[in-house]
C-alpha cells in the first residue's frame, strides 16, 4: 500500500484520475460512502473545537470550562444535529468516544475524527500542525470512525514551513493507506506579521493563497480537501469574482473538496455554500456557523431547544443548498454514477 503513495507523489503534475482511483481500496471507498448522504454530498456539522469552544463559553476564563461542560454540549449538539447530517466531525477528548458510548451517535451517521492537537506549535505568523499525543491513525480505525481529519495550518510562500507541513500530511496519509481509512485535510491559511497590521494586504492574497493550497495538498495522496473560502467576502463584493475564485479552486484541486465555515455568521456562510457548490465543491463542513450562538446560553434545556430549533433548520438550509448545487465526491474521481469497478474474485487475497 504505501509504495502507491510514494508513486502517486512522484508524477504530481499527473492529470489522469487511475492513481486516484487506484487508492479507493474497499475501506477508503466505505469510509467516504459513510461521509456522504445519498447524493454523493458531504453536509457535515464540525463539533471537534476545543480551546475555541471553552474561550466561547467563557471568553473571560476559559480554563475554567469544565471537561463535563464540554463534553455535555457536544453530546447535546450531536443528539440533535446528527440525524440530520451526512456526518458529524469530533474530537477523541471531548466527543468521538463519548458521542459512540452514550448511544446519541445514529449508525447511519458518519463519524469524522480529529488527529491534531488543538492550537499550533511556532509563531502566529509561521504556524506548525501537532499532533495529539497518545492519539493515531490506528485508533481512529480502531473504534470505528469513517475518517480521519487534520487541520493543517498552511502557507504555500513560506516555502519552508510549508514543505515541512506537507511532510506531515503525507505521514499520516500513509498510516491511513495502512490502516485503508480516508484522510481529509483541512488547509487553514493565516496572516503573517505584517499582514497582521494590514488585514487588506491579507485580503488581497487570500484567493491565491487557498487556491494554491488546494493545487499543492491535492497531489498528496488524500482523499478529500477541507478548503476555505477562497476569497474575503469582506473585502471582495463583486459576487462574479467570488464565483471565478470558487471556479479556479475546483480547477486546482484534484479531488473532491469541500468548504468549511472558518467562524463566519450564518448567513454569510450560506452565500459562501451556494457559490461554492456551483462552482464544484462537494458539500460543506460547518461549525460555529451554526452553533455559535449557543454558547451565550446558560440553561443547558435552552441551549438543547436552540440546537433542535435553529441549528437543525440552519443545517438543513445548507444541506438543500449541497444537493441542489454540489458535485457529488465520486465525480472527482472519474465516477459519474457511484458505481466503481468491481473486484476480481481473489481481491482479498491481496488485500
Amino acid at each position: 500500500m504505501k509504495s502507491k503513495a510514494k508513486s502517486f507523489q512522484e508524477d504530481p503534475d499527473d492529470e489522469g484520475g487511475s492513481d486516484t482511483m487506484m487508492r479507493l481500496t474497499p475501506g477508503k471507498l466505505r469510509g467516504l460512502q459513510q461521509l456522504a448522504d445519498s447524493k454523493g454530498i458531504l453536509t457535515v456539522c464540525a463539533m471537534d473545537h476545543r480551546g475555541s469552544l471553552q474561550k466561547s463559553l467563557n471568553s473571560e476564563y476559559p480554563d475554567a470550562v469544565s471537561y463535563q461542560n464540554m463534553v455535555d454540549f457536544k453530546l447535546d449538539l450531536c443528539n440533535a444535529v446528527a440525524p440530520f447530517a451526512s456526518a458529524v466531525l469530533l474530537d477523541p477528548i471531548y466527543g468521538a468516544g463519548q458521542v459512540i458510548i452514550s448511544g446519541v451517535l445514529p449508525g447511519k451517521t458518519g463519524l469524522l475524527v480529529s488527529v491534531e492537537k488543538t492550537g499550533y506549535a511556532g509563531t502566529k505568523a509561521e504556524r506548525t500542525t501537532e499532533l495529539l499525543p497518545n492519539w493515531s491513525v490506528a485508533k481512529i480505525r480502531k473504534m470505528g470512525a469513517s475518517a480521519v481529519k487534520l487541520l493543517l495550518y498552511f502557507r504555500p510562500d513560506l516555502k519552508e514551513l510549508a514543505s515541512r507541513q506537507m511532510d506531515l500530511v503525507v505521514k499520516l496519509a500513509n498510516e491511513c493507506i495502512e490502516e485503508d481509512i480516508p484522510l481529509l485535510v483541512e488547509s487553514v491559511s493565516y496572516p503573517t506579521a505584517k499582514e497582521n497590521r494590514q488585514p487588506e494586504v491579507f485580503s488581497k492574497k487570500k484567493s491565491d493563497l487557498v487556491i494554491e493550497a488546494a493545487r499543492r495538498l491535492t497531489t498528496l495522496p488524500i482523499d478529500v480537501l477541507k478548503s476555505e473560502f477562497p476569497a474575503d467576502i469582506s473585502y471582495e463584493k463583486d459576487e462574479q469574482k467570488l464565483i471565478e475564485a470558487c471556479q479556479r479552486l475546483d480547477e486546482a484541486s484534484r479531488l473532491p473538496w469541500v468548504l468549511l465555515s472558518a467562524g463566519v455568521n450564518f448567513q454569510l456562510f450560506k452565500k459562501q455554500v451556494e457559490i461554492a457548490c456551483k462552482a464544484g465543491a462537494s458539500g460543506f463542513m460547518a461549525g460555529r456557523a451554526l452553533w455559535e450562538e449557543a454558547t451565550q446560553i446558560n440553561s443547558r434545556a435552552e441551549k438543547m431547544t436552540y440546537f433542535q430549533n435553529v441549528v437543525v433548520s440552519r443545517l438543513q438550509q445548507l444541506s438543500e443548498l449541497a444537493d441542489t448545487y454540489g458535485k457529488p465526491w465520486y465525480v472527482k474521481m472519474g465516477v459519474q454514477s457511484g458505481q466503481f469497478a468491481p473486484l476480481g474474485e481473489d481481491w482479498y487475497q491481496h488485500y
